[in-house]
């Protein structure tokens, strides 16, 4: 047959096959949902793209010596709708120009009629020196299923190929891939926008079991490593319906998506809910029941994927065949795993449990438990019941597990993830996989409470020591710092019961205190801080930390310096556990000033010396003649500033300000002056020009239109009639060359402010998804200071790009002045709050009318 004619025909067919199998995969889909039978949809989408393959391959008139093999989960004979179809075409030799030509045709029509081919081309040789470079390639080939061609040459590829496996060498790779892919989604299968393919407790957990299985001869199905003796048969039967469960959740979500797409997105979980069959309760939404129920089964398999690769590591790996070394009467190591000397040790001696993870803590060898050590305290969690909780050693025990020098973030996963933790605290296995639609969590509320007790631990660890040297420091010199770690299991422990979580979690603690034995000086420290756990973050990110009776009211509030140490650890490790990015240097320094001016406070200082002014004016004097300016120069500029302006910038703020303004205090031309942020990434801005009632809205819009977030905003008016105004901005894109935005921030504001030209609104801002799928109900409150001369406005609402322009546009509009502004961005929340004036805001019907225009502009 001429190329042509080869080609005409390869096309015709092309027609016929794409057709066939648009069809063939809209039949299966209505087939699945009337029976919902994942591996069968599975197989018979393998087949229908086998048989199309097959019919290009055979027009394609390849030579007799190639060979078409289906490689990795396509080899496997499962095919998820929307997934890559992976193959391998084997060569017997290196293809000439006629061949090279034909095979790039082919994967070519292979494209044409829809498939996402995922394509490799090599000889045997090719074959076995990849497979020996990289072990994905090696784990592909394991799975290789014939297609079409030389079926010989395929059988001779496998046997080289199994020949040059080392198995030892494949396990412990398969492992270590393992946990680097764990790393990757931060050691928890509780994301709220898990994979369910690649997350901890995905479908790669299973496969990656499977593999290691096939590797060692041992079987491909769960029953034949139950015949093996691996797993039990009813570890089998959990394994075959998580299975089932996790192959249905993603058949649907390529389904709905129409799309290969992996990650249960906040976009389709009501979706996804729906289509499982899962409805809303009285207090749940739909997703969050079926996102319970997902958590759930992937905590599951991880406990499985544990169990089994310990079995099979004693299958397959030397090591595990070494000789137990005792630990006392009941326990004993074996390769650095705890072990029980009796299976039947837990169902005789409940007390023993604990026992296990406090021997995890006291010996910095052991690494884990052994399979069956697992596989008892699973069948031995029962065991955890009112009169196990009543018992006085169990008390006991339990408390000594927060107070061990080391492993304690460990043991605290260990048990939550084998349901020990959550039968101790029945309150706490109330929340064990429930979701936080508060738009900044980005773990479950029990995966939040055990990040907390991780981040207070680090802050233990002379490792961790360069982190955050002041919490090291404090933490290390605190008396029964243990108590933190209590403190912070109990934090959020009644969040979705109703009502105020911080006082019902308080209820909680005072209980357990009492109950184990807790004195009352200790007992009253750790409800005060369940209590109190989300103040010091509110006073720092909401409050104006320059107003003496801010500070005064918080050393008030916490009355002693334990009190203030113990709350600010807890809240520093609290809000480095909600997101990586909730946390910043700013909310750091914030935090830390908070702390430090209240110390100072509550030991004896007035509150002008708690802030250290005359301290901090000395300084800045000396490190301006650092930059060559003479003693006295900076009078004039610094006579036109009050205290609040000193006591609210930092020192390395205040000598910039005065380099750059002192010689012009009264310059009728605004001054724009910008520099990389010098705590953290962003861009600090200075503003210096005649104030006027627009100027604050102008700058929104300008940063607006430049795609900046503002992140801290400083506003303030000199005594003679100037706006000194500084920003710290922030680009949402990721963006890291700050340095390069300095001069257009500089030239082209400084020209728009100079040329007084008319304010430039920004588009609207596009939501995040969270927002769209979880919206926020913007709040507003507005009420006078305690001294009835300002204003306290503050706002919540789903944060934008241009929301502080719309806010101050209506600030503008009902000409309310604005004396400062705290910017305060929790994930997908914005909480700001200005200081406000204004002489129409003295009637009740300005301050409902200035509220009202508010709600209108934040409603999404």
């Amino acid at each position: 047959m001429t190329p042509e004619a080869r080609t005409e025909t390869l096309r015709s067919v092309a027609t016929a096959v794409r057709k066939r199998i648009s069809e063939g995969r809209m039949r299966l889909r209505d087939h699945f949902e009337n029976r919902p039978e994942p591996a069968r949809l599975l197989n018979e989408n393998a087949l229908l793209v086998d048989d199309a393959l097959r019919d290009l391959w055979q027009a394609a008139q390849l030579p007799a010596s190639t060979t078409l093999v289906a490689v990795g989960g396509y080899g496997r004979g499962q095919l998820f709708p929307n997934s890559d179809v992976d193959v391998l075409i084997l060569l017997r030799d290196e293809p000439d120009r006629e061949t090279r030509q034909l095979i790039e045709g082919l994967i070519g029509v292979f494209w044409d009629i829809g498939l996402e081919i995922g394509h490799s081309v090599r000889t045997i040789e090719e074959c076995i020196e990849e497979s020996a470079l990289d072990v994905t390639v090696q784990t592909n080939l394991l799975e290789a299923r014939w297609l079409a061609g030389d079926k010989a040459l395929l059988e001779t590829m496998l046997q080289r190929h199994r020949d040059a496996l080392q198995l030892p060498a494949f396990f412990i790779a398969k492992r270590a891939e393992q946990e680097q892919r764990y790393n990757r989604f931060n050691d928890t299968p509780f994301a709220l926008e898990p994979n369910c393919k690649e997350g901890p407790g995905g479908l790669r957990d299973l496969q990656t079991l499977v593999w290691i299985a096939l590797a060692a001869n041992l079987g491909s199905s769960w029953e034949a490593l139950a015949a093996q003796g691996l797993i039990t048969h009813e570890e089998c039967n959990e394994l075959n319906k998580s299975e089932r469960f996790l192959q249905t959740v993603r058949i649907r979500l390529h389904h709905i998506t129409r799309r290969r797409e992996d990650r249960l997105l906040f976009d389709h979980q009501e979706a996804l809910a729906r289509s499982l069959g899962i409805g809303a309760t009285s207090t749940r939404r739909a997703s969050e029941v079926m996102m319970q129920r997902y958590y759930l089964v992937a905590k599951k398999i991880t406990q499985l994927n544990a169990l089994l690769l310990q079995n099979l590591a004693s299958r397959i790996l030397p090591a595990g065949l070494d000789t137990p070394i005792p630990i006392d009467e009941r326990f004993c190591k074996r390769q650095n795993l705890l072990d029980v000397i009796d299976d039947r040790l837990f169902a005789k001696t409940p007390g023993a449990i604990l026992d296990a993870f406090l021997l995890l803590e006291q010996h910095d060898d052991l690494k884990g438990m052994t399979a069956r050590t697992l596989r008892s305290l699973w069948q031995s969690r029962g065991l955890v019941d009112g009169s196990f909780r009543r018992n006085p050693d169990n008390r006991k025990r339990f408390l000594e597990l927060f107070q061990q020098p080391q492993g304690i973030t460990h043991t605290f996963r260990w048990m939550n993830q084998y349901g020990i933790l959550g039968r101790y605290l029945p309150a706490f296995g109330q929340i064990v996989g429930q979701m936080q639609h508060d738009l900044f969590h980005v773990y479950t509320v029990d995966q939040h409470i055990l990040q907390v007790m991780r981040n207070l631990r680090r802050m233990t660890m002379d490792e961790h020591a360069h982190e955050y040297p002041l919490c090291t420091r404090l933490i290390t010199a605190m008396d029964r710092h243990w108590l933190l770690y209590v403190a912070a299991l109990f934090h959020d422990i009644a969040k979705g019961r109703g009502g105020d979580h911080s006082k019902l979690g308080m209820a909680d603690a005072r209980h357990f205190c009492v109950e184990h034995g807790l004195s009352d000086e200790d007992t009253e420290l750790v409800e005060w801080l369940v209590e109190q756990h989300l103040t010091m973050s509110q006073v720092a990110q909401k409050s104006d930390l320059s107003d003496a009776a801010v500070i005064d009211r918080f050393a008030k509030l916490v009355g002693t310096e334990r009190r203030l140490v113990a709350l600010y650890l807890l809240t520093h490790a609290d809000i480095r556990g909600t997101s990586p990015k909730v946390w910043n240097g700013w909310k750091a320094k914030l935090l830390e000033d908070l702390f430090l001016t209240t110390q100072r406070l509550l030991r004896g200082d007035t509150p002008a010396q708690a802030k250290g002014l005359a301290e901090r004016l000395d300084e800045a004097r000396v490190r301006l003649r650092f930059f060559g300016l003479v003693e006295g120069v900076e009078r004039p500029f610094w006579d036109e500033l009050d205290t609040v302006y000193f006591m609210r910038h930092e020192i390395d703020e205040l000598v910039w300000h005065t380099r750059m303004l002192y010689y012009r205090p009264s310059s009728e031309e605004a001054v724009v002056k910008a520099r990389p942020s010098q705590v953290e990434r962003g861009l600090q801005v200075m503003v210096y020009a005649r104030d006027t009632q627009d100027l604050f809205v102008r700058l929104c819009a300008f940063f607006s239109r430049h795609g900046l977030s503002i992140l801290d905003a400083k506003i303030h008016t000199t005594r003679h009639g100037y706006a000194l105004d500084s920003f710290v901005l922030l680009d949402p894109g990721g963006e890291d060359n700050y340095r390069e935005m300095v001069p257009l921030i500089e030239h082209d504001l400084g020209e728009r402010l100079r040329a007084n030209a008319p304010i430039d609104k920004p588009g609207a801002g596009r939501l995040s998804r969270q927002v769209r799928h979880f919206p926020i109900t913007p709040e507003v409150s507005i009420r006078p200071d305690e001294r009835g001369q300002h204003y306290i406005l503050s706002v919540a609402a789903a944060d934008r790009p241009g929301l502080l322009f719309e806010i101050a546009s209506v600030l503008t509009a009902c000409h309310v002045n604005l004396h400062t502004a705290k910017i305060a961005t929790l994930g997908e929340r914005a909480e700001d709050t200005f200081l406000i004036s204004g002489p129409e805001l003295a009637a009740t019907s300005a301050i409902v009318k200035l509220e009202g225009a508010l709600l209108a502009k934040l409603q999404v």
